[in-house]
């Protein structure tokens, strides 16, 4: 799996925006712009695809874990120049707070079958004689795992029937309201309920007399 690989699957699975993605990066002391992150989440075959760096990734995941699990006291951990799998794992299982357990069960639901005895080897140094490489279908297993437990759903928008003139059964409450609130159409007449009724003459409509004098004069 490339970085690019890793950091769009993260995105897809928490739903996170570009104002998101950079706020992760800002966690972890690392500056960067709409366009750049647009960069790396683009598509291998596309022209504006850039490459994702060790760097850059280790970055992003350190500001995840700030992000998730709150950010400690002191200096923030420098990110690392060279990522491998072991690597990338550890801070994803640090980042979800998952215990050896938990991670097991993840990967049993996305197919791939594991003991915690296995999984206990990605985790120790490399120099420890017991210390297992992780590969490729292993961490994407993993991170298939992590999108089927914490995958976030894009709340979907309300589009109200046309010509609807009272709300419907199924429209949220907050749109309810807006029906129950909304003004008189033009179209209908106001009365104003302060009005006070005058009666009409028996003639109807009132005129004026004058006498003769009252044109010519005397």
């Amino acid at each position: 799996m490339t970085n690019n690989d890793i950091l769009r699957r993260l995105r897809y699975t928490f739903n996170f925006n570009d104002q998101k993605m950079i706020a992760i990066f800002e966690l972890a002391d690392r500056t960067v712009t709409r366009e750049q992150v647009s960069s790396w989440l683009k598509k291998d075959n596309d022209p504006a695809w850039v490459n994702c760096t060790d760097t850059t990734l280790a970055s992003f995941l350190n500001g995840l874990i700030n992000d998730k699990r709150g950010k400690k006291e002191g200096p923030q951990p420098q990110p690392e120049k060279r990522l491998n799998n072991n690597i990338i794992l550890t801070k994803l299982k640090i980042a979800l707070n998952l215990k050896a357990e938990d991670i097991v069960e993840l990967l049993r639901v996305s197919g791939f079958n594991i003991s915690k005895g296995e999984l206990s080897a990605f985790f120790r140094k490399p120099d420890h004689k017991h210390f297992r490489a992780c590969k490729d279908q292993f961490l994407r297993n993993f991170i298939k795992g992590i999108d089927q437990k914490y995958h976030v759903n894009r709340p979907e928008k309300f589009k109200p029937k046309q010509n609807s003139a009272k709300p419907s059964a199924d429209m949220p409450e907050n749109i309810k309201k807006s029906y129950n609130s909304a003004t008189p159409k033009a179209s209908q007449i106001y009365v104003n309920p302060n009005k006070k009724e005058t009666k009409k003459s028996d003639s109807g409509r009132k005129t004026l007399k004058l006498k003769p004098k009252d044109i010519w004069g005397e």
